[in-house]
């Protein structure tokens, strides 16, 4: 059953690309856009391209997962999920890490093309794709959270509310990371704290969902 809920996810996405590659469209426009706005200042560019790229993370994968238990809403699976063997904190885990390999793959994929496009120096666009594999899966979780209590109401300004100050912390640590190589001092504090907070996301954070779902459907 738990190879069969990755495999339905990655399914879907492969049907519905669109949804899937929403927030790597979002992510490349908003991170190509800002660069016309400033101008050409080489140096400007590389000092704000950590916060950009992460900010344009952030909100590329709230847009991707506001939607995330809808369907299965829908169509009854998630009462299914309720009667299954296996515990509902699994079952939101596994389907939270298939939606961060179809919706945030992508977006890790095209972040070199970002880097370099702010000029960033390899050494320091590898500590950015380090930063964001640490960090994104938190920040999916973080979403996650945030569509089970926002189940059922529409629109996204709730799941925002809701997902953007709990995000607050991966924002800081993956920048400030990006920051510390772009100067030639050492990431791997910030990146340590990225792996804390990910931990402590894959603890709590199925557990949390699955509360939040049930609630949902009392």
């Amino acid at each position: 059953m738990l190879i069969a809920v990755v495999a339905r996810e990655l399914r879907l996405a492969i049907r519905r690309p669109a949804d899937a590659l929403s927030g790597l469209m979002f992510f490349i426009m908003v991170g190509s856009l800002l660069p016309l706005a400033l101008g050409p200042d080489s140096i400007l560019l590389r000092q704000i391209a950590p916060g950009v790229i992460w900010i344009a993370a952030l909100l590329a994968v709230l847009l991707s997962q506001h939607r995330l238990f809808e369907s299965d809403y829908a169509d009854g699976t998630l009462e299914q999920w309720m009667l299954a063997a296996a515990p509902l904190p699994l079952l939101v885990g596994l389907k939270t890490a298939a939606q961060w390999l179809a919706g945030v793959g992508p977006v890790l994929l095209a972040t070199p093309l970002l880097g370099w496009q702010y000029g960033m120096e390899t050494e320091v666009i590898a500590v950015l794709l380090l930063s964001l594999v640490l960090g994104t899966p938190s920040l999916c979780l973080l979403a996650a959270f945030g569509a089970a209590l926002t189940l059922g109401v529409r629109g996204q300004l709730l799941l925002a509310l809701i997902a953007l100050p709990l995000s607050i912390p991966v924002l800081i640590f993956g920048s400030h990371a990006v920051v510390q190589a772009s100067l030639g001092l050492p990431a791997a504090p910030s990146l340590n704290l990225l792996g804390a907070f990910l931990c402590l996301a894959v603890l709590i954070g199925p557990w949390a969902v699955a509360a939040a779902l049930r609630l949902a459907l009392e």
